[in-house]
């Protein structure tokens, strides 16, 4: 069976798009967490998820210095789509770690600001890795309804940080020179630190 690795955000979402996919591909889970913002709680909120959704691993990415590295470095109102840039781009070498060829998302159209039909283009341009968005087209009552059913939602509900340190009014709209040009100014580095970091749960 082929490999991918899933973006876990610990929202309604993405273990969604996980138990959609989970007997046709081994996923492997990432979370990134703001651990030094908020407190254990989100991290216990994904690890149940996990158990959940039966990931047999799921790797917990310290990304606090990374964000903040956007909001010091570029415009704000970027945020979500430089963090989701990142984001996957930090995928993509827990995927090679894993030997996995795919990615999975729980992005769901235009339900919030980074996904954008826009948003999307510009974000998976600069992705190398396939990536599968299982519940992209979906209504949210849909996802809310399977979450119920897979036994994920009650846990999902909880506070979500993810909007944290992001602006009151993102951007709906990308250019992908532009955010080529923001993503040059971010210290790649910190993504590869985070990377290492990772505590790894089984």
């Amino acid at each position: 069976m082929d490999k991918a690795v899933a973006l876990l955000s610990g929202g309604i979402d993405s273990p969604v798009a996980i138990h959609l996919m989970k007997d046709r591909l081994e996923i492997t889970a990432v979370h990134f967490h703001q651990r030094e913002l908020t407190d254990e709680k989100e991290i216990e909120k994904v690890k149940d998820l996990a158990r959940i959704l039966k990931v047999k691993k799921t790797y917990l990415i310290p990304f606090t210095a990374v964000l903040k590295e956007i909001v010091a470095k570029c415009s704000h109102q970027n945020y979500y789509i430089l963090q989701k840039v990142l984001m996957m781009k930090a995928a993509e070498i827990v995927a090679e770690k894993e030997k996995a060829k795919f990615l999975i998302t729980g992005e769901n159209l235009a339900q919030v600001s980074s996904q954008t039909l826009s948003n999307l283009a510009t974000i998976t341009s600069f992705v190398s890795l396939e990536i599968f968005r299982p519940v992209l087209a979906f209504d949210k009552q849909e996802i809310i309804d399977k979450a119920k059913v897979i036994g994920t939602y009650e846990t999902s509900s909880g506070p979500e940080i993810c909007s944290l340190l992001g602006p009151k009014h993102p951007a709906t709209r990308s250019d992908k020179e532009n955010i080529r040009k923001e993503l040059e100014k971010i210290d790649f580095s910190l993504v590869e630190k985070s990377v290492t970091q990772t505590e790894i749960v089984r």
